[in-house]
């Protein structure tokens, strides 16, 4: 991980995946591409291999750096598909993602370390796990052997629960606790660059999750990228009363406070208005 002294004190720097290397003294933008019909947005999912090729061209040409791969939904209440069916979807992609697109950096949505393992070998470069380990012991180890940057988000619980009453006596600290523990299992297996997602929305009512948002910069001491996923999230239509597709205006809102607190990556449905916000936040930035 090569790191250097950031503006406001955040993270500022590159990441090495698989040879390729990331900058992220500007902000980069993640887009995402759901192989599953059960996403929480229905403008994300798609499964047949010309719907994803043709995404992946929309995501890249609009400006996005890395495309995330998910086979499996995570909302709340989701049933776990297992490992095999997401490999059976994730392979044929990645592999076909590679072929026309070499030069994209693929991240693999997963918190199971033999689908991480294997969809690597076939040509991903991330690990994005949003149980940072806690559902698969050997995600870590094996991540830490395969030298590629992992993601580890903070979730109180699994989707099948997390959304039951969660509660925090201090959300804040409670998830910065649990990454100072947590890269410190990373660095000692091997990991390199370690990115941090403080998990809005898992295992997270309204309240702790704009908290977090009002205390991202907090999480900069880590010295680790931050990654921010809110992008038409619950926290944001439930707030405004109305529903995932109409809430990409409340989430263009927070991609502007999330980058105001130097936030490093954003993982986003909609990379046009995404990349507006970064440009004008940057544009700010400079004066």
């Amino acid at each position: 991980m090569d790191t250097m002294e950031g503006k406001n004190g955040e993270y500022s720097g590159t990441i090495n995946c698989q040879g390729a290397l990331l900058d992220l003294s500007k902000p980069v933008i993640m887009g995402i591409i759901n192989i599953t019909e059960d996403s929480f947005f229905a403008g994300s999912r798609t499964q047949h291999i010309d719907l994803i090729l043709e995404r992946a061209a929309k995501l890249l040409e609009e400006g996005a750096q890395i495309l995330d791969i998910g086979a499996q939904s995570t909302r709340p209440g989701a049933i776990d598909v297992g490992p095999e069916t997401e490999l059976e979807r994730l392979l044929p992609a990645v592999r076909i993602l590679k072929e026309h697109y070499p030069k994209a950096i693929l991240s693999i949505d997963t918190y199971y370390a033999n689908v991480a393992e294997q969809t690597i070998h076939a040509g991903a470069a991330i690990v994005n796990d949003i149980s940072a380990g806690d559902m698969d012991k050997e995600m870590i180890p094996i991540v830490g052997r395969l030298q590629v940057p992992y993601i580890a988000m903070h979730m109180k619980g699994t989707p099948a629960n997390m959304q039951k009453q969660p509660s925090y006596e201090d959300v804040t600290q409670e998830v910065l606790d649990y990454f100072i523990r947590k890269r410190a299992e990373c660095l000692q297996a091997g990991i390199k660059d370690i990115i941090i997602d403080p998990g809005f929305g898992f295992g997270k009512t309204i309240a702790h999750n704009y908290t977090l948002m009002k205390k991202l910069h907090v999480f900069h001491m880590l010295d680790c990228p931050l990654l921010v996923g809110i992008s038409r999230k619950s926290m944001i239509y439930k707030l405004l009363d109305t529903t995932p597709a109409e809430a990409l205006n409340g989430t263009t809102v927070l991609h502007t406070l999330a980058l105001q607190q130097g936030a490093q990556i954003l993982r986003v449905h909609d990379v046009k208005a995404a990349m507006e916000a970064i440009k004008i936040t940057q544009y700010m930035n400079a004066l």
